[in-house]
This record gives C-alpha cells, sequence and structure tokens, in this order.
C-alpha cells in the first residue's frame, strides 16, 4: 500500500515578547523589582497562593517547565477522551442511536400506506418470521420492527396461517391491526412467492385450502400430467396470488399455476421448445439478483456459458444441497462442493431444473439479457441490493473485498 509521510521537524524560537507600556510609580509604591505583572500569563495559571505571597518566587525557568509538563498531561487527557470517544461512535454509534432515539427510524410513518401487497402466514409462524415476511412483502420498513413493537408494547399474539390483504409502508402498529381483521384474510387463496420452491409452497397451499399434503405432493409428481417435458415441476408454479373455488382439487390448484406461466413464457415471447431453457435461467436470476438488476445478471449468465465457463450461482449449489431456504447469503463449502447435478460450481452448463419460481421480470430479462462484458458479479451491500458487476477477476476481488467489509461492519447482516 502507498505510504505517506509528512515533515515533522519544527523550528525553534524563543518566547514571543511584546512592549508593555510605562508606569510611573508614585512616592512610597512598591519598587520596579515588586510592580505587579500587567496582563499575567500562562506560568500563573499553575502557581500556588502560597507560592505568590508567602514564599520566593520559583525560577522562571523551572515553572515554565513544569507548567509545560502540566500542559501537554492535560492535553493528552483531552486527546484521549476524544480517541476514546471517536472509537466507541465508530464502534457503536448506531446502537448509540438506536438507544438515544436519534438517526432514521425504523418504522413508517403514519399516513404513508399504499397499494395492495399480499402476505402468507405459515403454520407456526410467531413473531418473527411474520415480521420478516411483512418485511420482505414491502408491508414495514425494516425486518425487525414488527417484531421489536411487540417485544416493547409486550403484546402476545396469535397468528392464524393465510394469505392477508396488506399495504405497502404501514406501520408495525397498522400492520399488526390488519393482520387481526378478518376482512384482510382471504378465503381459498394460496400464493406462490417470487423465487419459491415447490417445497416452500407446497405445505402452505394445502393448510389454507384445508387438503393433504400428500395430495399436492402426488399432484406435483409427474410433470407430463400438465403437458410439461422435464423432470420435475420446479419452476413452473407462477409465482402469484390464486382464489379457487370450494371444493377444488390438488390437481386443479397445480394446473392453474402451470397455466399461468405459460401465459407468462407466451408474452415474452419464448418459444414452446425452450421453455425449460428459459425457465432455469429465469430461475437463477430471480434468486441472484434484485429486479433492477436481471438483465446484467442474465448477461453474466450468458456470457459465461458462452465461453464453457462454470456459472458458479451460489443459489444452484444451496438449491441442490437442499438449503436453498436457510436465509444466507453465502454458502458452505458443504454445498459448494456436493456433486450434484444442480452445483454449477461442479459442473458445467445450466442445472438440470429451474430451482425456483420465476417472476415474469425473470423470465423477460431471460429473454433480453443487457449488453456489457461482465463476467462477475457480487453484492457488496445487503441493506441495500448494491451489486458490483465486473469484467474481470481482479475488480471482481475487489467487490469480493467490499462485501467482506460489509459483512464485518454488520455481523447480523445475512452474510
Amino acid at each position: 500500500m502507498p505510504r505517506s509521510s509528512r515533515d515533522t521537524s519544527v523550528e525553534e524560537h524563543g518566547d514571543a515578547t511584546r512592549p508593555l507600556p510605562r508606569v510611573s510609580a508614585p512616592a512610597g509604591a512598591a519598587t520596579a523589582s515588586e510592580a505587579p505583572t500587567v496582563g499575567g500569563g500562562l506560568d500563573d495559571l499553575f502557581v500556588s497562593g502560597d507560592d505568590e505571597h508567602h514564599g520566593p518566587r520559583a525560577p522562571k525557568k523551572k515553572r515554565r517547565k513544569g507548567c509545560l509538563i502540566a500542559l501537554i498531561v492535560i492535553l493528552a487527557i483531552i486527546g484521549g477522551i476524544v480517541a476514546g470517544g471517536v472509537w466507541a461512535w465508530n464502534t457503536y454509534g448506531d446502537r448509540i442511536s438506536d438507544a438515544m432515539g436519534w438517526g432514521d427510524s425504523k418504522d413508517w410513518e403514519p399516513g404513508l400506506a399504499n397499494g395492495e401487497v399480499y402476505v402468507t402466514i405459515k403454520s407456526g409462524d410467531t413473531g418473527q418470521p411474520v415480521s420478516a415476511a411483512l418485511h420482505d412483502a414491502g408491508v414495514t420498513k425494516t425486518a425487525d420492527v414488527f417484531y421489536d413493537y411487540l417485544i416493547d408494547e409486550g403484546i402476545a399474539v396469535t397468528f392464524y396461517p393465510g394469505v392477508y390483504r396488506l399495504q405497502k409502508k404501514m406501520t408495525a402498529e397498522a400492520a399488526l391491526a390488519a393482520l387481526q381483521d378478518e376482512k384482510n384474510k382471504l378465503e381459498n387463496t394460496v400464493s406462490v412467492a417470487e423465487g419459491g420452491t415447490i417445497t416452500s409452497s407446497l405445505p402452505a397451499m394445502a393448510e389454507t385450502l384445508g387438503l393433504p399434503l400428500s395430495d399436492f405432493e402426488a399432484a406435483v409428481a409427474d410433470p407430463a400430467v400438465y403437458g410439461v417435458q422435464a423432470q420435475s415441476l420446479e419452476g413452473w408454479l407462477f409465482p402469484a396470488v390464486y382464489t379457487f373455488d370450494p371444493g377444488v382439487t390438488a390437481t386443479q390448484v397445480i394446473q392453474q399455476m402451470v397455466d399461468r406461466t405459460r401465459e407468462a413464457l407466451d408474452a415474452a415471447g419464448v418459444p414452446a421448445d425452450d421453455a425449460q431453457r428459459v425457465l432455469t435461467i429465469a430461475s437463477i436470476i430471480q434468486r441472484e439478483g434484485r429486479t433492477d438488476d436481471f438483465p446484467k445478471v442474465s448477461r453474466v449468465i450468458e456470457n459465461r456459458l458462452a465461453i464453457d465457463m462454470k456459472l458458479q450461482m451460489d443459489s444452484t449449489a444451496q438449491y441442490g444441497y437442499g438449503s436453498l431456504h436457510e436465509g444466507v447469503v453465502s454458502s458452505s463449502a458443504e454445498a459448494l462442493e456436493d456433486p450434484n447435478p444442480w452445483n454449477t460450481y461442479v459442473n458445467t452448463g445450466l442445472p438440470v431444473t429451474p430451482i425456483a419460481s420465476p417472476s415474469e421480470a425473470a423470465i423477460k430479462a431471460a429473454m433480453q439479457p443487457a449488453d456489457g462484458p461482465w463476467l462477475y458479479f457480487v453484492t457488496v451491500n445487503l441493506a441495500t441490493g448494491e451489486t458490483q458487476f465486473s469484467e474481470t477477476l481482479a475488480e471482481h476481488e475487489q467487490g469480493v473485498e467490499k462485501w467482506r467489509e460489509w459483512c464485518k461492519a454488520n455481523p447480523d447482516g445475512g452474510c
């Protein structure tokens, strides 16, 4: 690393002086040697009353040396306090701000609620997973504010599984009231989340519709029933909210989701014989990037496939290892090394099936990647989703270092 230096030499000077006004002493006044000092100086701050009135004055040079030492000690103490304060603020500033109520509020201000979103509550969900689900849906401002509100107010609440209609930018208090209002609970309604999987979606469908989970597992067992030529229906359950008539069967539910996927593929101009490939790419895009970056992620995938370079996407390794929904960004060594047919760290090319349910935006990005030379990307700020795209490995490693620094500064940020 480049080193910086500066000239630390200092030119020494004698004590600065200035002429004082001449004062004529009246008869009987003190002699010149006993005349009072005009104005005073720094020395006087360190001379005791006894020294001044009851004893010989200390030699001037010794007094100066003593006060200089004292001044240095005082400045050192002050400097230590300031340095300690700076260290404490840099280390604990966010926590101090939270404790003192400084900084930005973790909750939305009342009156900002708008739009309409759907939140799925699963059986057994408690405050923390519900708080995370509300934030993921855009209801609350931060992932913890709803849970913190329940704890701070001492509220004990039972959450019932189902799909609820809420708004974006609600306060934690308003979100709780909405979840407790039966009018917001949709009957015979199920949802598939963007980036969800068969494993994560089927249990909520079964519970909400009051059907056995085994019915849904049987319904997805044979993709050919729905005209899908693939070994699995993964990626074919379109992410959306569905409402069904009473008496609906599991097969009818799955059929409607597959039909909705075909509508999205047709809208994006995907040829029928290329549907599985596009869904596979779109599913990786969905899991790897934020919506604004989908076209760039798509380009990275295409650029790597074009030169037979392993995709090395963590989402594929996590899916094949069974850890896709653990909520971590980085992957375990076991997941990265597991030789399953989805792991693109081990295998060249695409995984054998899609790894999640892609949205219309992801499908469109798979068909229309952005123009660019990128081969790498890394999310450098997990709170904002800021992602760095790079053409060279050296540039990418710089981005990885930024990510590590962010993780070090945010140990609870999901790294």
